[in-house]
């Protein structure tokens, strides 16, 4: 059953997510307000889209972010934080989640990520999955996905989960996959942390467009949380060897492993952060996303070859 979208919010809009969301939504004809820190940055990204509202918000201020709410009946949140600041995450959902309910939006849809399961059970990932976070980062995540949960026809507000793997595409650049394509452009080492030989799944962003804008617009999902996966899988090796042939170059890599990371953290925040996350490259989490296949129908994804040329002519055009 579909719902009529009057005016959608995506908080965290300057992001990977938000990027590629907010022309599928034009496209659709769906008026939407792009929300983040800088002005400047969301005018520059989505000024030039039709029914598109700029907004700046502080979304850890009540005010702010009720500000940032109201007028709108659904919210995609994919809002960002640096990797050494997971603490934030369930903070700004629950000033979010407060924010909508004060303004009256009708639904909220969390995009997130495969820390929440933890070390995996199975050979693939199904949501039905315990979710069993071992780490501090999964464990955040966590306790965010939990507040989208039990905030579920909680005062006329509706949520749902959406659950991704890594991204590589246009505007991923901080990601582990935008550095190795910055590598591969400037002919330069990429780093790989932990084993590159076993299986690994990305997303291509743009794929993840008309999934999350179709969700959206669909009252019977929700209340639940779905999963969207890759392609299919691939190694390291095969993705990086892909990455730096597509780009005219050799390929050149290295595997950075736990101590390599340790010793690395002394004097880099960000390297440390990464040594409790090495599990996702030696027992990966690969989604099953069969469950939103059932519901959606086919599900279009684009092959990693032709991924990687759509990355790499975007970047290359900067």
């Amino acid at each position: 059953m579909t719902v009529g979208i009057r005016k959608l919010a995506i908080f965290g809009a300057a992001g990977a997510i938000g990027h590629a969301l907010a022309p599928e939504l034009a496209r659709r004809g769906i008026a939407f307000r792009a929300v983040g820190r800088r002005r400047q940055t969301l005018a520059d990204a989505f000024g030039g889209l039709a029914g598109t509202e700029i907004v700046d918000a502080d979304l850890s201020d009540p005010q702010q972010a009720e500000r940032a709410a109201q007028g709108v009946d659904t919210i995609v949140y994919a809002v960002g934080v640096p990797y050494t600041d997971f603490d934030q995450h369930p903070v700004l959902m629950r000033t979010t989640l407060d924010a909508a309910v004060r303004a009256g939006v009708a639904r909220l849809l969390l995009v997130t990520g495969i820390y929440t399961y933890g070390v995996p059970r199975t050979s693939r990932v199904a949501e039905t999955h315990p979710r069993e976070p071992d780490s501090h980062k999964g464990q955040c995540r966590k306790q965010q996905e939990d507040m989208v949960t039990e905030a579920h026809q909680r005062r006329g507000l509706r949520t749902m989960v959406v659950r991704l793997p890594d991204f590589y595409g246009p505007h991923t650049g901080r990601s582990m996959a935008g550095r190795i394509f910055g590598s591969a452009l400037d002919g330069k080492t990429a780093n790989w942390v932990g084993p590159a030989s076993t299986p690994h799944e990305f997303i291509f962003v743009p794929d993840t467009a008309p999934v999350l804008a179709e969700l959206a617009g669909r009252q019977d999902c929700y209340g639940e949380a779905w999963n969207l996966g890759g392609v299919e899988t691939i190694s390291g090796i095969d993705f990086m060897t892909r990455v730096y042939r597509a780009a005219g170059r050799d390929p050149d890599y290295r595997s950075v492993g736990r101590t390599m990371l340790k010793m690395a953290g002394a004097v880099n925040p960000m390297l440390k952060e990464l040594v409790e996350m090495l599990y996702l490259q030696e027992t990966p989490v690969i989604l099953d996303d069969r469950k939103l296949a059932a519901t959606l129908g086919i599900l279009a994804k684009t092959s990693y070859d032709d991924g990687i040329r759509r990355t790499l002519e975007w970047m290359r055009a900067q």
